[in-house]
């Protein structure tokens, strides 16, 4: 490998950089990779964040490499070293990319090695990269730091690397190459092409790619003139936007089509593909020398990989956060349901919440007679959840609303108003704001539907069964116990609430998997033209079970999983020992009719005032923490981040204090964003 020794530059520093210059230790500097990593430890700040420290030492080397000549020679002879017999083929080819082994193996993968990495070869690049930078917070201050600093080091060392050295050029090519034929590969995935009338339509841009990069290598073998070659690398370039495309085509496709983890997968690692990719072409088709601020962008792209290569959470962020974003996309769709515009839709949401509210009153009714049955805790807590599950599908069939399931749903309705791909700049919090008055008022209306009809519902079933067969559902002292299971103070109640937030969160999240398979499994055709159905079942049936599928497989799926998590928590507390249980707002509310009836209404006032508020702050909690959790994961997997819009909670806050009437009831005349900007801006 050839390098050139530039001569040495005086470069300019501040007197007050010079006064704040700290005199660097730098011992063994006879070594090469020792001698690096000495350097780059005493580089390194104290605190990965701290990027002020991390400028100020990084300022102290660039002194004192001007101000002492050995020391500078020493650095520039310890990086020659590392250079001339290090093979870079392997950092491009695999560095920061996924492998083709799947998510699950690559989980794995990235697991055991988190445990015992593996060896790396003395030789590779990636090795040295290994050794100077051990830290795994490395990359944080290195990203942080000003890229000027990096260029100065690099021009005042004065090495510059010649492309036109055939060992250079060689490994250049050869990942390249390797790079072209893996996503050639993976364009002829079933994922790829099946989305595409004709399977060459999805193919073509990937291995267009390749034919091209084939015929760059031929052109060069043949002593093609530069400028064909540059030419011909400007196709490459274009053919790799259109691969591009077709990756975000792809991407989009799924609002329509769903999408599944292998899918998720694949884009991922052709998108990574491609941008690695774009990166070694611009290094070729530069004339003969390396721009240092490439090289510099790399070395640092290539820290952060080396730091994260076993990061389990960067993982699951980067492939679950695309598959959260189908879930809750189609999630989404059906929270627009639920989140009242109009008032024609505001009292429509409360009559459904009532008609839920007259369910749960069985539902609590027939909870608390089957807790009298002297069965074995898992069929009790099966019985249990078959009772909440069908009660929940029930409600569903009719059309009624419970309340607490609505969180998971308007959750990722609202994120959808700050999904910034959707925006051509900054999304319209203003609208985002009206977003949240109408989904709050929209869970007082969904609250009030139910508990208007709970408390005196099962109060009046509870007195109907004592009248028909002569005894009470419950008697005094488990009378008593259900009033206590609701004391906000005196019970775990509040942190049982969370736990049921958490369920609501997940059954919502179930559903919108259930229905993404749905979508991308094409379940509806594949039930249509099933050769055992289409002979068993008659026309209607078949169409019956078709729209059943394609319009309530999620919402079912959704109900009895909640059920069943609702259900069984209380045997899995018993069995563990463990304080886990559930407190839903609805249930609680029919268990203090039952409990009140029980006593024969022989409660003192302030202690039924305080079992009623810890019926309305479980309510609380089960919003909140399913509300919270679906908007979370709503939020992360659109790649938004919240910190980017402060602003949007002194709007929000203004709006409530200007109309706070717009969080409990809608309007005559339906408010736009527009309209509040003017209202607030008064």
């Amino acid at each position: 490998m050839k390098f050139r020794i530039l001569p040495k530059r005086k470069l300019q520093v501040a007197e007050s950089q010079k006064g704040k210059a700290i005199v660097l230790s730098i011992k063994s500097s006879n070594r090469g990779l020792e001698f690096l990593v000495e350097l780059f430890q005493q580089i390194r700040p104290s605190n990965p964040k701290n990027t002020k420290e991390a400028e100020t030492r990084f300022q102290a080397l660039l002194f004192q490499l001007q101000e002492d000549r050995s020391l500078m020679f020493a650095l520039r002879r310890s990086l020659l070293n590392q250079f001339i017999k290090s093979e870079i083929t392997q950092a491009l080819t695999q560095s920061g990319l996924l492998s083709s082994r799947g998510f699950i193996q690559e989980l794995s993968s990235k697991l055991k090695h988190k445990i015992l990495p593996p060896l790396l070869k003395p030789t590779d690049f990636l090795y040295v990269i290994e050794r100077v930078f051990y830290k795994r917070d490395d990359y944080v201050w290195m990203e942080q730091l000003d890229v000027q600093l990096w260029e100065r080091l690099f021009e005042l060392i004065g090495i510059e690397v010649n492309l036109t050295e055939p060992v250079l050029m060689k490994q250049l090519n050869d990942s390249l190459q390797i790079l072209s034929y893996r996503l050639s590969m993976m364009g002829l995935e079933k994922e790829v092409t099946s989305r595409y009338d004709q399977w060459n339509d999805g193919a073509f841009p990937f291995m267009e790619q390749n034919r091209l990069i084939n015929l760059l290598f031929e052109l060069r073998q043949k002593g093609g003139s530069q400028h064909e070659q540059k030419l011909l690398l400007e196709t490459i370039a274009e053919a790799l936007h259109n691969c591009l495309q077709s990756i975000k085509w792809l991407k989009d496709d799924r609002k329509e089509n769903g999408t599944s983890l292998a899918e998720t997968f694949l884009l991922t690692r052709m998108e990574q593909h491609v941008e690695r990719m774009f990166m070694v072409l611009d290094a070729l088709d530069e004339d003969n020398m390396f721009n240092t601020r490439r090289f510099v962008h790399y070395f640092i792209t290539l820290v952060r990989n080396q730091n994260r290569k076993n990061s389990i959470k960067e993982f699951l962020s980067q492939n679950m956060g695309l598959l959260a974003y189908q879930i809750s996309e189609h999630g989404g769709k059906r929270g627009e349901t639920f989140i009242a515009v109009t008032r024609k839709e505001f009292y429509k949401l409360f009559r459904s919440a009532m008609g839920g509210g007259f369910i749960i009153s069985f539902i609590a009714i027939f909870k608390n007679l089957l807790g009298k049955l002297t069965i074995a805790p898992f069929w009790q807590g099966f019985l249990y959840s078959s009772n909440y599950s069908m009660g929940f599908i029930l409600m569903q069939s009719t059309g009624s609303t419970l309340a607490t399931k609505q969180p998971a749903f308007t959750a990722s309705a609202i994120a959808a108003s700050l999904d910034t791909s959707k925006f051509s700049g900054t999304p319209d919090l203003f609208g985002l704001a009206l977003s949240i008055a109408r989904a709050c008022r929209s869970q007082i209306a969904s609250f009030a539907g139910n508990l208007l009809v709970v408390f005196p519902l099962t109060y009046l079933l509870a007195l109907l069964f004592s009248v028909a067969t002569g005894s009470k559902i419950a008697t005094s002292a488990e009378a008593d116990a259900l009033l206590a299971a609701q004391h906000p103070f005196h019970s775990l109640a509040l942190l049982y609430a969370c736990f049921t937030g958490f369920f609501l969160f997940l059954s919502g999240l179930i559903a919108g998997w259930v229905e993404n398979y749905v979508v991308y499994g094409q379940l509806p055709d594949r039930l249509r033209f099933h050769p055992v159905l289409t002979q068993t079942l008659g026309p209607k049936q078949l169409k019956y079970l078709v729209h059943l599928v394609q319009n309530n497989l999620g919402s079912i799926a959704g109900s009895i999983s909640l059920g069943f998590f609702l259900g069984m928590a209380g045997f899995f507390g018993k069995i563990t020992g463990l304080p886990f249980d559930i407190r839903h707002i609805t249930i609680s509310a029919g268990n203090t009719a039952i409990g009140f009836y029980g006593l024969d209404h022989q409660v003192p006032l302030k202690y039924l005032f305080t079992i009623v508020m810890g019926v309305l702050m479980i309510g609380f909690l089960n919003f909140l923490v399913s509300f919270g959790l679906a908007f979370y994961v709503a939020v992360k997997s659109r790649g938004i981040r919240l910190k980017d819009y402060p602003e949007f909670l002194g709007i929000l806050r203004r709006y409530f204090s200007h109309f706070p009437a717009d969080f409990i009831r809608p309007r005559s005349a339906v408010m736009t964003g527009k309209e509040l900007r003017e209202k607030l801006m008064r």
